[in-house]
């Protein structure tokens, strides 16, 4: 890991004043993160050049990318021709009707879309949603881990239970981004976590803790079983591609597993504390992380 800074991520709220009903944009991912941009134009086009409606300034975004049309009773979305695409829900589109909590995503940033006679409501719930969840992979993001971690930690040495820790991230993925763009590597990312997800339980806390560096927290599980479910991840993310626009992507992960008793045995000599350090625990299992990378990547050390 080797980041000891936390990187403190501001939730604008530059709000205009809003009818009951209109429709709005919300970013969710990417600069201006819960900025709102209200839909009231007969069209509002999105893009890189200063003249467009909401302007993105991204390399990746065309000077005129995409345009939303106000037909009163529904809201279209055109992709402008753009080289990258314009993608609705990650599928590319070239014009569609939106619906309520679409997910558009243009060049790097992805847009929330949101209708309907609950507006400032839905505004609000996104905004609370924000602020625990990641809006590139849709999982929960390092400020929901840390502040679980911290209750779960606590539970567990209360009432001396067992509580693992995986960290993971992909083997050298900077080649990704220079070799395929930054649109495939944010693919990738946001693939990684849906096919994370089929293999852990509702009970586990699976985050973003930063870049392509993921976290899982594993309540009432031993080291043993967490390097079991490091395994298996490991596994089967080796074992068939990703894809993005047509290209297949081989990626692999490392991953560094450390449990509660590891952390007591090296910071309390063996006794239960009544005070700890979640961020110690975070670091035990980082350093495993570091060790499977320096073995040779694409495997486990715990």
């Amino acid at each position: 890991m080797g980041k000891e800074s936390t990187v403190v991520t501001v939730i604008r709220d530059d709000r205009p004043n809003m009818k009951t009903g209109e429709a709005c944009l919300v970013v969710i991912n990417g600069a201006d993160l819960g900025k709102r941009h209200p839909l009231t134009r007969l069209s509002t086009v999105i893009g890189r050049s200063s003249k467009t409606d909401i302007q993105i300034d991204d390399e990746s975004i065309s000077r005129n990318h995409a345009m939303i049309v106000n037909r009163g009773d529904r809201y279209l979305l055109k992709d402008l021709g753009s080289t990258n695409g314009t993608y609705v829900n990650d599928r590319p589109t070239d014009e569609i009707d939106l619906r309520d909590g679409d997910l558009v995503k243009i060049g790097r940033t992805i847009f929330k879309f949101l209708s309907g006679q609950n507006i400032e409501s839905a505004y609000h719930e996104e905004i609370y949603r924000l602020t625990t969840t990641d809006g590139l992979t849709q999982i929960y993001n390092k400020r929901f881990f840390i502040e679980n971690l911290e209750r779960e930690m606590s539970r567990c040495l209360r009432y001396a239970r067992d509580l693992s820790l995986v960290m993971f991230d992909i083997d050298h993925f900077k080649n990704v981004n220079d070799t395929f763009g930054h649109l495939t590597g944010d693919a990738v990312l946001k693939q990684l976590a849906q096919r994370i997800q089929t293999a852990i339980r509702r009970d586990d806390i699976f985050a973003r803790y930063g870049g392509e560096e993921f976290t899982i927290l594993t309540p009432e599980v031993p080291k043993e079983g967490a390097l079991h479910l490091a395994e298996k991840l490991r596994g089967m993310v080796a074992s068939k591609p990703f894809n993005f626009d047509g290209v297949d992507v081989p990626i692999t992960i490392s991953l560094g597993v450390a449990d509660l008793r590891d952390y007591v045995h090296e910071f309390h000599q063996g006794e239960l504390p009544t005070d700890f350090d979640a961020l110690e625990l975070i670091r035990m299992a980082d350093k495993q992380l570091y060790q499977a990378k320096n073995r040779g990547r694409n495997r486990v050390a715990g």
